[in-house]
């Protein structure tokens, strides 16, 4: 790895218990200052490096105050061990106060046109502060690739079998979102994934989605959105086809959602 080290970025997480030996990660949003500080140091040793470019909270944890948390991160920045601190799933009240401690580089939350919430109120908060932002399942964790319908059947494994907006009746419902995706599509020669991530990538320069996929094609595939060049006129008509509709089914089950800043 070190001859390629300067090419890449590595980006990786606290913010949950973990076995600090195999990096197996387990339940909690454990962000103890000396728990973070351990973490790093497996991280580092794991990963054969000597510094972490983007170190992220995974969720926010509830019984560490975030200023705790940011310093500790800015210890580990001091020491060179990491270069750039990060948050998830964090409010807007979180993340000011977090950036007074140690300026946050990048959040990264869900955003999608499967799901816009952060449009309300932290989009402003990051444009504001000079924060970049990472949307997460930018392509709706594969509903809005057309490739999924109230038919298909998701391995028992799947954790989208528990999540509401993923019942057959929220997705037959929300097909319409789907089919206005692949009518833009179809329009610019492209695929629905293509213009999932165009439209985000359009949104604002600092906004840098993170698809993932375990197959080579897709991957192909997602890259070729950043040659899908849509215009205001495009943009326009995807906002008149897509903005007015109403989605069921929340995006995370009751429990999830409790641990995230939305």
């Amino acid at each position: 790895m070190q001859p390629i080290r300067e090419q890449v970025v590595i980006a990786t997480k606290f913010g949950f218990d973990i076995d600090l030996e195999t990096g197996k990660r387990g339940p909690g949003t454990n962000s103890r200052p000396d728990h973070i500080k351990a973490v790093a140091e497996a991280c580092l040793r794991r990963l054969g490096t000597d510094h972490i470019d983007l170190f992220y909270q995974h969720r926010v944890d509830p019984d560490v105050p975030i200023e705790e948390v940011a310093g500790a991160v800015k210890g580990l920045i001091a020491e060179g061990k990491v270069k750039h601190f990060g948050l998830s799933e964090a409010g807007v009240d979180t993340i000011r106060k977090a950036h007074a401690v140690q300026p946050v580089t990048a959040l990264q939350s869900e955003y999608s046109l499967f799901w816009r919430g952060p449009e309300d109120d932290v989009l402003p908060v990051l444009e504001n502060l000079g924060i970049g932002f990472v949307p997460f399942s930018p392509l709706g964790a594969g509903f809005l690739t057309g490739q999924i319908d109230e038919n298909t059947k998701f391995d028992p494994s799947d954790f989208r079998n528990n999540v509401p907006r993923f019942s057959p009746e929220a997705r037959k419902a929300n097909m319409a979102l789907v089919h206005a995706v692949q009518a833009e599509a179809d329009r610019k020669g492209a695929t629905p994934a293509q213009i999932a991530l165009a439209w985000l990538l359009a949104q604002k320069p600092w906004i840098v989605p993170i698809p993932g996929t375990t197959k080579i094609s897709r991957m192909e595939e997602n890259l070729g959105a950043v040659d899908v060049q849509l215009t205001e006129s495009d943009l326009n008509q995807i906002e008149d086809a897509t903005s007015k509709l109403s989605l069921e089914g929340a995006r995370l089950p009751e429990a999830m959602l409790k641990m995230t800043g939305r």
